[in-house]
Formats: structure tokens, C-alpha cells, sequence
């Protein structure tokens, strides 16, 4: 069996940081968030990371990589970019917003020649979440004739941040442990009578109980999913991109519920106690600097990853 890679969505414009907070320090040595992430995927027995990142990154993120990660795991670099889209097809005038998180995944498919992991560059998932999930891909499949792939969920209450809204995919799982679906609620906020979701622009609010599994974009997949991935685009390309060519997204999340409606994939749900630590927003900055320092200071992690 191939040995499963991490792949790495790195190209984010971090629009509501302000910033490209893929490439932020956040502890006192230097770290990027991403280094505690590669350095637990590390642990845990990954030994590649494929990073998808953008030409205006490459410079910043390679020479960090190099006295980072680069000591611990081969790191490779693939490019998302707009013109990556399959025969017949332009990229629209005047986008310049990426195609979205499947479309991310799928860049990284000569690079990740094995089952692979899927996480966002600036989110915190800590070590438990890449000890299951590499546990699960390296585990024996059984020929069911269908894709068997994972998911990390993490608790509703361990995901949202005090500085404005996210957005979280909810988690629709069966008794056996394997995932119907998830719902994208795109404005999440914690209230005065709890965490909230709206779905008219804060007219009115929804409570969502705080022990609610929801996906932070932790996946594993085998290698056969990129293949679909390509087939899918072209269908989106078509539909969703034609009626928003501006700013339409192709998301991994409805990708993979394709699959499981067709029935051609089960997704195992993975549950991590751990707490995400992430930076939404600029505010959440200080916070979460705080939150990686005292993991160091306690000798969770090395002086410098």
C-alpha cells in the first residue's frame, strides 16, 4: 500500500484576515500554524505533505518550509491556479477568486500518489485528529467495490471563535458511525443564548447545540478520488460556474456527498477531543498565539518545529 500524504490548502486569499494568514507567525520562535500541524501529522507516521499554494506565497512559504518542516518530512509544492481547468473550458473574465476547496485538492493530483489527507494550512487540528486518521487510511480495505474514506469531526464548541462568524459544515451521521451528509451553515456565531446559526442575514437565529460534529475540512481519501474530482468539475463547470462565473466555488464537502449518494463511498466519521485553534479573523491572532505558546511551554512541542 502507498504511503498516505497530507495535502496542504495553502492558497486562500484570507479575506477576512486581512492577510495571508497561511504564512503569519504566531508564536514567539516564528512557528506558523501550519508547522504544529505537519509536526503532529509527523508524529502520528506521515512522512509527505503536498502543499497547493499561489505564485505570490511560493518565495515565503519555501524558505520557511526549508527551517521547518523540511528538516522532518519531503515537502512538495503544486500551484492552484485559475487556467488549471479541464479541455474546452476559459477561465471567466474578471475572476480572480479561486475555484474552491475540491478544486484545491485536485491540483495536488500528481503530487499525491497514494490515499491522502486533505487540511487548511491556517486551522489547528492537533495531534489526536492525525492519529486516527492515519491509523484509518493505513488500516486493510476490505473490496466492498466502494470508496472507503474518513473524516475528522471536531465538537461545534471547540470550533467557533468570539470575533465574528465562521462557517462549519454540520454533520449528519448514522448509527454505524458513517456520515449521511453535512449541511454548510455559513454564519455561525456565538450569542448570549449560545452558539447560533442564520440563514437571513441575522434577522433571526437558530441555537445549535455545542456538542454538534462538524467537519473542518480534515478528510481522507484514497487515490481514486481524484480521479472523480476531475470528472466533477467539469459537471460544476458546466452548472454551478455558468450561473456565477464571478464567484461560484467548487467545495470538497458536496463533491464527497455525491459519491455517498450514488453509493459508490462511505465516509467514516473520526471524532478528535481536541480543540481547533484557528485565525479567522486578525483578532483571533492573539488568542491562538497564546493557545500554541502555552503547548510549547508545557513541552507538548519542541522549542522550535
Amino acid at each position: 500500500m502507498e504511503e498516505p500524504s497530507v495535502v496542504v490548502m495553502a492558497a486562500g486569499l484570507g479575506s477576512r484576515y486581512g492577510g495571508y494568514k497561511q504564512i503569519d507567525s504566531i508564536v514567539d520562535s516564528g512557528e506558523i500554524i501550519l508547522d504544529f500541524s505537519l509536526y503532529d501529522a509527523m508524529m502520528a507516521g506521515f512522512k509527505k505533505a503536498v502543499l497547493v499554494i499561489r505564485d505570490d506565497i511560493e518565495d515565503a512559504l519555501r524558505a520557511h518550509m526549508k527551517e521547518h518542516a523540511e528538516r522532518f518530512m519531503d515537502v512538495q509544492y503544486v500551484h492552484q491556479e485559475l487556467t488549471d481547468l479541464p479541455p474546452g473550458f476559459s477561465v471567466p473574465e474578471g475572476r480572480v477568486k479561486p475555484w474552491g476547496t475540491a478544486h484545491a485538492a485536485m491540483t495536488a493530483r500528481k503530487a499525491a500518489d497514494g490515499p491522502f489527507v486533505v487540511i487548511n494550512a491556517d486551522d489547528y487540528y492537533g495531534p489526536e485528529g492525525f492519529g486516527i486518521i492515519y491509523d484509518y487510511l493505513t488500516r486493510e480495505k476490505d473490496d466492498s467495490g466502494i470508496y472507503d474514506f474518513c473524516m475528522v469531526s471536531y465538537l461545534l464548541r471547540n470550533t467557533v471563535t468570539e470575533n465574528g462568524s465562521v462557517a462549519r459544515g454540520i454533520c449528519d451521521i448514522d448509527g454505524e458511525g458513517y456520515l449521511k451528509g453535512i449541511t454548510e451553515r455559513t454564519r455561525i456565531e456565538c450569542r448570549p443564548d449560545g452558539i447560533c446559526f442564520t440563514e437571513d442575514d441575522g434577522n433571526s437565529w437558530t441555537v445549535l447545540d455545542g456538542d454538534t460534529p462538524v467537519s473542518m475540512n480534515f478528510w481522507g481519501f484514497q487515490r481514486g478520488f481524484m480521479d472523480e474530482l476531475e470528472k466533477f468539475f467539469s459537471d460544476f463547470l458546466k452548472t454551478d460556474n455558468a450561473a456565477d462565473p464571478l464567484k461560484s466555488e467548487y467545495m470538497l464537502p458536496l463533491q464527497v456527498g455525491k459519491l455517498i449518494d450514488a453509493g459508490r463511498a462511505r465516509v467514516k466519521v473520526l471524532h478528535s477531543r481536541d480543540s481547533w485553534i484557528g485565525v479567522t479573523y486578525k483578532a483571533d491572532k492573539e488568542d491562538a498565539g497564546r493557545k500554541l505558546q502555552a503547548m510549547k511551554d508545557k513541552g507538548l512541542y519542541p522549542e522550535v518545529i
